[in-house]
């Protein structure tokens, strides 16, 4: 299934930096001559037929991406997200009932949820980032020195924190471990290691977001 996004508009425009509610588009899209209905189009998806996944995208990706746009506000995250909402759509289609609505409205509720759920991720993802930079900036004489195992494992969290330290991939370790326990900046990190400050910003990022999701998942173990 080719899946090329586009920029069709199909969403309301946003009040007070609010995501608002979708808008629907005023009419469906005119179907040529023969051409499967929405709920047809549903139907073989629930058959698993993914020429039907390609149709419904075709006829439907630039409203669906339209209405990210209004929540993520990101073209790169816009079409990464769009891909695994049309994902979704194959693996909950099971779900979709002819009884409760049409197929557009149907993928509108799910591509919003998506959307909203993303943009909560990204901003948990800041805030926490934000906490650990200013941690950083903010050393306690332990942190800035070197901080030994003996030190770190005196707090339940920081215990947590190396235990998904050590499944990050080796270059992501070695920036997190120079950034929050050698209290070293992007810059002197990108100097230190030979890497390109970019890469460096890059392996923080993933890096803080593996911890994220691995903190959620143990604590939610516990």
């Amino acid at each position: 299934m080719a899946i090329e996004p586009s920029d069709k508009e199909g969403v309301a425009p946003e009040r007070n930096g609010a995501p608002s509610a979708p808008r629907m588009p005023a009419a469906a899209p005119e179907l040529e001559p023969g051409a499967p209905t929405d709920l047809e189009l549903m139907q073989s998806i629930q058959a698993e037929d993914p020429e039907a996944l390609s149709q419904l995208y075709d006829r439907y990706n630039g409203i669906i991406k339209a209405l990210i746009l209004r929540v993520i506000h990101n073209e790169a995250e816009a079409d990464d997200l769009l891909q695994e909402i049309f994902m979704e759509i194959w693996n909950q289609a099971k779900n979709f009932s002819a009884l409760k609505g049409k197929p557009l409205g149907w993928m509108v509720t799910l591509a919003r949820r998506r959307a909203i759920d993303g943009l909560r991720k990204k901003q948990a993802y800041a805030r926490a980032e934000e906490r650990l930079q200013t941690e950083t900036e903010q050393q306690p004489d332990a942190w800035v020195h070197n901080a030994t195992e003996e030190e770190i494992t005196f707090s339940d969290t920081r215990i947590l924190v190396r235990r998904v330290i050590n499944t990050l991939p080796p270059a992501q370790q070695q920036a997190i471990n120079l950034a929050f326990f050698r209290g070293m900046s992007q810059r002197e990190i990108a100097a230190k290691t030979n890497t390109p400050l970019g890469t460096v910003k890059t392996r923080l990022e993933l890096g803080l977001k593996k911890i994220y999701d691995g903190l959620k998942e143990l604590k939610d173990e516990l």
